[in-house]
């Protein structure tokens, strides 16, 4: 007869809220590190062109995750366009998040970032989320199916399409190749695996042993 097996209380256990775009990355960073204790809930990924409504649904998901009985609960966003707002939800609760100004960033690594934001600004980034969801994030909501003439609107002040590349899919980089090429920019692949992602997430299953 097989044992069970244990599982750990949820008041022992680690939860991320997150922005659905990273749920497939959250997963894998569980996965490889071994995070048997972290489980996870996402927001719509939606919110991401929506960042309005991020502060409020943390809000509402922090406190059922509190009421069911989670006492360590970690936000897998970075601030994500809510100019501090989400800051002032995750103060309120005590809870933490990734640094940085947004997913595009701590993939890359916020230092690194940093390092060559200004040369970036009319980078169009796409990750393996969006090479995913590129029709349905993009060409659809824009109509830019029917109305490819909308292109040079949307697209017009940019210069090139940035690949963050969190793995070695050439299915992944094919989307994000012909992207490029259907909106009239350079393209630049780059490398940058889970990047702070992985770190946060680490550390923060890893203070429930200090707590």
């Amino acid at each position: 007869m097989a044992l069970a097996k244990k599982t750990t209380p949820i008041a022992d256990r680690l939860l991320v809220i997150a922005c659905g775009m990273i749920a497939r990355e959250v997963l894998a960073v569980k996965e490889r590190n071994g995070l048997e204790h972290l489980d996870l809930i996402c927001l719509p990924a939606e919110f991401h062109y929506r960042p309005n409504r991020i502060p409020p649904a943390m809000d509402k998901a922090i406190t059922e995750a509190k009421d069911k009985g989670y006492r360590h609960i970690f936000a897998g966003y970075a601030d994500c366009g809510t100019a501090g707002s989400l800051d002032h939800v995750l103060e309120k609760h005590g809870v933490e998040r990734v640094a940085g100004p947004h997913c595009f960033a701590f993939y890359q690594g916020n230092a690194a970032f940093e390092a060559i934001a200004d040369d970036d600004m009319t980078s169009f980034y796409m990750t393996d989320f969006l090479c995913r969801q590129f029709d349905a994030f993009f060409m659809k909501p824009l109509k830019l199916d029917k109305h490819p003439e909308l292109i040079k609107d949307f697209f017009g002040n940019y210069e090139k399409v940035v690949y963050l590349a969190q793995t070695d899919d050439p299915e992944l980089d094919r989307v994000a190749e012909n992207a490029a090429e259907l909106l009239g920019l350079a393209y630049e692949r780059r490398p940058t695996g889970y990047g702070d992602l992985t770190l946060a997430l680490t550390d923060a299953a890893a203070e429930i042993g200090r707590a």
